[in-house]
């Protein structure tokens, strides 16, 4: 298939572009580079994938060493002539895969600019490349966080989700409407699927379990919210590859009321307590954690926890990561990485 991955220089898109190239699709990635975290930790996920950042210019193709049928072009999603440009290159795709936006639920609070602009006029971009270049199936990235502080357990997809509490939360939950617009309006198949809590090498620096790790190592004070009174159910990021792959070429078609549209939550289905996480890193780093209980921020959830059982049913997906064996695989990459200062 012909695969277009957003956000392909960030965590998830990094595993997504490796795995499908790998398996002889034709790829083309797209990602920003920006900033929001150490843009070094971007670049050696560009090249462990065979692309060399300093060949990069923004909206030029690069084409990478490892991967035959793999491009690379520097680009912002939400620039709508800058996405059509590569719809048209390509002569349309078989598979969008959106995972570019801008992440983090407690930085919504700082920079609320850059959620609306990524995650809303950004999907809209994409959107309308699809309507004007049908593509056979859009997938893409939602968020756990649209349930809320929900106290029903697990999370299932019908579940009422109109009281997000982040602003990241909230433009999530704007993707899902859109999609549904779309699906209905245009006919284009969309899947929306909502991620729980992923982990794993190469993840994102401004996560909780990243910043624990590096701190605890350093014999830092970790911030704590809630004294740890929370549950987070962790998701192995190469299962979060897993289920996306068996999806590729299974489009919701239309049904009742004739719109090709579903959404599916994505997650290991077993939420962990974080108290007993950070005992676990601590066996693990044989290291004791110095805590600075905080209350609950405004912005949090007590607990997230994932029904799967409709992508079990649609595609037999299994996590098969423990979050034991997914921390070694977190702390093997860590500790080889360590010393090129991603933070």
């Amino acid at each position: 298939m012909k695969i277009l991955v957003t956000g392909s220089a960030g965590f998830i898109g990094y595993h997504c572009v490796n795995r499908f190239a790998s398996e002889g699709h034709e790829v083309v990635g797209i990602d920003n580079l920006n900033d929001y975290y150490a843009i070094e930790l971007k670049h050696a996920r560009l090249m462990e994938s065979g692309i060399n950042p300093e060949s990069v210019l923004e909206g030029e193709y690069v084409t990478g060493s490892k991967f035959e049928r793999y491009r690379f072009i520097k680009g912002d999603v939400s620039n709508r002539k800058f996405i059509d440009t590569v719809f048209n290159d390509a002569n349309s795709f078989d598979v969008v895969v959106h995972l570019a936006a801008q992440a983090g639920v407690r930085y919504s609070l700082i920079n609320p600019d850059a959620y609306v602009e990524s995650n809303i006029n950004g999907f809209y971009s994409i959107l309308e490349a699809c309507r004007k270049s049908p593509v056979k199936h859009l997938i893409y990235a939602s968020s756990s966080s649209v349930y809320g502080n929900s106290t029903k357990v697990p999370f299932l997809e019908t579940d009422m989700t109109d009281d997000t509490v982040s602003l990241y939360a909230a433009t999530k939950k704007s993707n899902e409407l859109f999609a549904y617009n779309y699906s209905h309006l245009f006919r284009i198949p969309t899947t929306g699927l909502r991620f729980f809590t992923v982990y794993g090498p190469w993840g994102r620096p401004d996560m909780a379990y990243y910043g624990f790790v590096e701190k605890m190592i350093r014999g830092e004070e970790i911030s704590l919210f809630n004294a740890g009174d929370m549950y987070r159910d962790f998701t192995y990021v190469d299962d979060i590859v897993e289920g996306i792959s068996r999806l590729l070429d299974k489009p919701p078609v239309a049904s009742s009321p004739n719109v090709p549209k579903r959404i599916l939550n994505i997650g290991n289905a077993s939420p962990v307590y974080m108290k007993d996480f950070i005992s676990l890193l601590e066996d693990k780093l044989s290291k004791t954690a110095l805590i600075k209980a905080l209350p609950m921020q405004e912005t949090d959830v007590y607990k997230t926890y994932a029904n799967i059982s409709s992508l079990i049913k649609l595609t037999g997906y299994h996590p098969v990561t423990g979050i034991e064996q997914g921390l070694d695989n977190f702390l093997d990459w860590y500790q080889t990485y360590s010393t090129c200062n991603f933070t």
